[in-house]
C-alpha cells in the first residue's frame, strides 16, 4: 500500500451547535460522535473508529480507522438546532444530495443492515443484563430502547418515502424486520428516481443518503449505549 493511501484524510462535517457538535465522516455512515466543541467531537470521532470498524464487520476492510484528529478533514460546518443541542444530528451534509448509482446504494444498504445488525446483537447479549441509570438513556430497558429505535426508523421512513402502518398483532423482532425491509425497498426506489407516493402527509423529503445516515448513526449510538450500561 503506497504512502498516500495511507496518509489519505477522511473527509468530514461538522454540525455546531449552541452547546453540542457533531462529527460525522461522509463517506462512512453510523461514524458520527458528537463532543461539547469541535475539537472534542473530532476526537471522539477518531476514539470510536476501532469500534466502529467492528460494528460493520467485512465491510471495513476499505476502512482505516485514524490514530489522531490529523487525519480528519472537515470539508463542511452546518449550523445545528435545538436537536442538535439534545443529542441527536439533525442537519444533512450537501454531499448527501448527490444522486445513487447502483453500487453505491449497495454499499450504502450494506453498511446500513451491518449497522442494524450490531444493534440487534447487543440488544441480544444485553436480553439478561441490568442497564446501569444514568444519563444515557435514562432508566430504559433494553425492550424501551428496541421500541424506540423501531418508532425512529418509522418516522425516518415517513420522511424518505410514505409512513409505514404497524402491524397490531407482531412483536417487535418481527415488527422491526418488516420495517426494514420497506426502508430497503423505499431506498431502492427512490435511488431509481420513483416518484413519492401520493397522498403522503409530510412535506419534507430526505434524501437516500441521509437517511441512511440518520438511521444507521441511531441504531449504533442506542448499540454503543446497550454496551456501555449493560451489568453482566
Amino acid at each position: 500500500m503506497s504512502s498516500a493511501m495511507v496518509k489519505r484524510a477522511v473527509p468530514v462535517y461538522l454540525e455546531v451547535g449552541n452547546r453540542r457538535v457533531f462529527a460525522g465522516a461522509l463517506d462512512w455512515p453510523g461514524w458520527c460522535r458528537s463532543g461539547r466543541d469541535e475539537e472534542t467531537a473530532l476526537r471522539a470521532l477518531v476514539a470510536y473508529g476501532p469500534r466502529y470498524a467492528a460494528a460493520i464487520g467485512a465491510l471495513a476492510r476499505r476502512f482505516m480507522a485514524p490514530t489522531d484528529t490529523s487525519a480528519l478533514d472537515v470539508v463542511e460546518r452546518l449550523d445545528g438546532d435545538a436537536t442538535t443541542d439534545f443529542g441527536a444530528p439533525a442537519m444533512a451534509p450537501a454531499a448527501d444530495d448527490r444522486p445513487l448509482d447502483g453500487r453505491e446504494l449497495e454499499r450504502l444498504q450494506g453498511l446500513l443492515q451491518a449497522c442494524w445488525a450490531a444493534f440487534d446483537a447487543a440488544t441480544e447479549a444485553a436480553s439478561s443484563a441490568v442497564l446501569r441509570k444514568g444519563p444515557r438513556g435514562g432508566g430504559r430497558d433494553v425492550g424501551r430502547i428496541v421500541a424506540h429505535v423501531l418508532e425512529a426508523d418509522r418516522a425516518y421512513l415517513s420522511l424518505l418515502w410514505s409512513a409505514y402502518r404497524k402491524a397490531g398483532d407482531a412483536d417487535l423482532t418481527v415488527e422491526m424486520a418488516r420495517l426494514r425491509g420497506a426502508i430497503l425497498d423505499a431506498l431502492r426506489s427512490r435511488a431509481s428516481g420513483d416518484p413519492l407516493p401520493e397522498g403522503r402527509r409530510s412535506t419534507r423529503v430526505w434524501t437516500p443518503r441521509y437517511f441512511v445516515r440518520r438511521s444507521a448513526w441511531h441504531a449504533l449510538d442506542h448499540a454503543w449505549e446497550i454496551e456501555d450500561r449493560a451489568e453482566v
